[in-house]
């Protein structure tokens, strides 16, 4: 029996589950493979970098999702959706990326839609709808916190968290809500082992005239991925980038540095701790791989433990 690569339920002998569809669209009746291979769609990637603004390690397409034809179709203008197909290094990366943005969505982060599409070798791509996008043609405003500090790609990696705080400070409309947003994903991005999320990872938005920040993306387990000594977060918090423990993150972070009261913490790290169980369970249902969820699982187990979350 298949399982739907967008819900990850059950969904018989089809490819994707009618729920999945419906997230995509409600008249949606099927989704057919991609006209590419993953290496098909690497190459396309590789040709189209110079026309598209989003950049980085993995390659990435812009595509729009004909609803009539029930594709996705790659374009160069005026797309609705990001592509991420399998990486020749990395393993696994699309399926990880979107297991851990269910993950998120559990918790109460704010995700976009997203989920896995079969490319025409069978491989799975991940897709993400743009959030920065409304409507036909608008654009909502969003700049990425590298912007706001007046760094660059090249400088994603030198700044602090303290600092991310104060820009919270100075650009969102209502900076204590924002702050305790931010400490969720912060706790979120240590327990799940995503040790990237440099500025170009934080962006702000603007909804409803107000400035807050914008949905996550490019969530990922990126620890077991990597090989060999690696820190545990992009920016440097209280001096350090790695053996970070809860007198850290918690106490200087989360209580000191951004401002949050005790019962926000707590109900902060309630939220996360009554997900654990739903989180595993996803784990063992998420397109991984059997090795790559039991390093998922173990590395989760070991961070729990650290934050003495258990």
């Amino acid at each position: 029996m298949n399982r739907c690569p967008i819900t990850y339920q059950l969904c018989g002998n089809r490819l994707y589950s009618e729920k999945g569809l419906k997230l995509l669209s409600p008249i949606l009746k099927d989704l057919a493979m991609l006209d590419f291979s993953a290496e098909g769609l690497r190459t396309e990637a590789m040709m189209r970098a110079t026309k598209m603004s989003i950049q980085g390690v993995q390659p990435k397409l812009s595509a729009i999702l004909n609803i009539k034809a029930g594709q996705f179709e790659i374009t160069d203008k005026n797309g609705r959706y990001i592509l991420k197909p399998q990486h020749h290094i990395f393993p696994e990366l699309p399926q990880n990326e979107d297991l851990t943005m269910h993950l998120a969505a559990i918790v109460g982060i704010d995700t976009p839609l997203h989920g896995l599409v079969y490319a025409n070798d069978s491989s799975l791509t991940y897709f993400i709808k743009r959030f920065d996008r409304k409507g036909q043609k608008d654009k909502l405003a969003v700049e990425d916190f590298a912007q706001l500090a007046g760094m660059s790609r090249d400088t994603k990696y030198g700044y602090s968290m303290e600092k991310l705080v104060t820009l919270l400070d100075n650009y969102c409309t209502f900076p204590a809500i924002e702050k305790a947003k931010l400490f969720k994903r912060v706790i979120f991005n240590y327990l799940i082992g995503n040790e990237d999320m440099h500025l170009k990872n934080y962006s702000v938005i603007v909804r409803d005239g107000k400035v807050e920040l914008a949905p996550a993306y490019d969530l990922l387990n990126s620890t077991i991925v990597l090989k060999g000594d690696i820190e545990e977060i992009a920016l440097s918090l209280k001096g350090k980038k790695s053996n970070l423990n809860a007198d850290v993150l918690i106490g200087y972070f989360g209580k000191e540095r951004c401002g949050l009261t005790d019962k926000t913490v707590e109900t902060t790290l309630t939220t996360i701790m009554q997900a654990f169980p739903a989180w595993f369970n996803l784990i063992d249902a998420s397109f991984l791989s059997s090795e790559m969820k039991e390093r998922y699982r173990t590395l989760l187990q070991k961070r729990i433990k650290t934050l003495g979350l258990e």
